[in-house]
């Protein structure tokens, strides 16, 4: 019995290794998804700015950055949010507990992600009015991820 704080003492510094990499792949996972989050709102800065009409429709750079945002929008996954990187949990996370409370709903929000930035990708290079009925789509899935899963600003 008296060898039994040092041997639990061994087992807790043997599994700090383990913690100290859990977390750090949490911090790897966090910034990707910040990262896609990031270039993303970067390509519907750009497409919104030509449907507001505040910058001139350019069917190339609507196209272009309608794929960017189609490719972008695929890397988006439950993989990118796990356990232990939401917002109280992880530095920086607006990452709401509902993420891994609601893992189907999650995941259709994503699937409904995904089929905007195709429809916006089908759309955003044929004319402005195209683009602005893919933007209605796309901004309703990122509004609806968004007020779920997400820390209101």
């Amino acid at each position: 019995m008296r060898h039994m704080p040092a041997l639990a003492l061994t087992f807790s510094l043997a599994a700090l290794p383990a913690l100290a990499q859990d977390a750090r792949q949490i911090e790897r996972m966090m910034e990707a998804r910040q990262g896609v989050m990031t270039l993303m709102a970067h390509e519907l800065g750009k497409l919104g700015g030509m449907a507001k009409e505040e910058t001139p429709y350019d069917a190339a750079v609507a196209g272009k950055a309608a794929a960017n945002l189609a490719a972008l929008s695929s890397v988006v996954s439950p993989e990118l949010f796990p356990k232990g990187s939401a917002l109280g949990e992880a530095e920086d996370s607006e990452a709401l507990p509902a993420i891994w409370e609601k893992p189907d709903d999650f995941q259709a929000r994503i699937t409904q992600l995904n089929e905007a930035a195709a429809k916006m990708q089908a759309s955003a290079g044929t004319d402005l009015a195209s683009l602005q009925g893919a933007m209605k789509d796309i901004g309703g899935a990122c509004g609806n991820c968004h007020e779920t899963f997400r820390e209101k600003d």
